[in-house]
């Protein structure tokens, strides 16, 4: 059977409205769904290893099977880093009773931690340094949340744009996106020979067309109606 997980973005969480819609129609086709939080045990301690570590523990525990990683901004970085690192265990000759054979990325922050700006301002990057926490404004839980320098520091060990992932892979990305750069996406994708992009006249969150991508996610998974 398979499963699908929703990896979601930066100070989102798993009760996001994206999730909602996609669990509501990924379900009733028979498919496991999981959405993990990562917000937990902490927010301010969160890092890139930790999301990596939390999805791939909950996958261990599923019954053997194909799983698709659907990951929003952060998500998505972290979903891209899942299945390199899967890749390499096969290359390995490792067994892997959890294959991600599917990937959809929506607005994938593959830069994460290679460029100082985007979800952060200039000034909160050199505050977040200097003191080494920031607050924030945590849109899945809609108050301040206090965010470690971590998850920065984290992030430098890896370089989501060198990673050749074999696994169709579908970007849905928004033209007006100003955290994540629209001609990273499209560059990066246009090099991989299995992934296909969709751009949308949209900002980050795509919420103005997340019917459509609800839908193109659920063909991509195969499932039909």
């Amino acid at each position: 059977m398979r499963a699908a997980y929703y990896l979601h973005g930066f100070a989102s969480s798993a009760r996001s409205t994206k999730a909602a819609l996609f669990g509501e129609r990924l379900t009733p086709a028979g498919i496991t769904w999981r959405c993990p939080d990562f917000n937990e045990p902490a927010f301010e301690t969160l890092t890139a290893s930790r999301m990596v570590g939390q999805l791939e523990a909950d996958m261990a525990a599923l019954p053997p099977g194909p799983i698709a990683l659907i990951g929003s901004s952060l998500g998505g970085f972290v979903a891209v880093l899942a299945a390199a690192r899967q890749a390499r265990r096969r290359a390995a000759n490792e067994h892997v009773s959890h294959p991600v054979d599917r990937l959809v990325l929506l607005a994938p922050a593959l830069d994460f931690g290679r460029t100082d700006y985007g979800a952060f301002t200039p000034a909160e990057m050199s505050t977040w340094r200097q003191t080494g926490r920031l607050e924030i404004f945590h849109y899945g839980d809609n108050c301040p949340r206090v965010i470690g320098f971590g998850l920065h520091e984290d992030a430098q060990q890896y370089d989501a744009l060198a990673e050749r992932v074999a696994v169709p892979t579908l970007v849905f990305q928004g033209r007006r996106d100003a955290a994540v750069s629209p001609a990273m996406v499209q560059g990066y994708y246009a090099r991989q020979p299995l992934a296909s992009v969709r751009m949308f006249d949209d900002d980050h969150l795509l919420m103005g067309h997340i019917s459509v991508i609800v839908r193109e996610t659920a063909a991509f998974l195969g499932v039909n109606g």
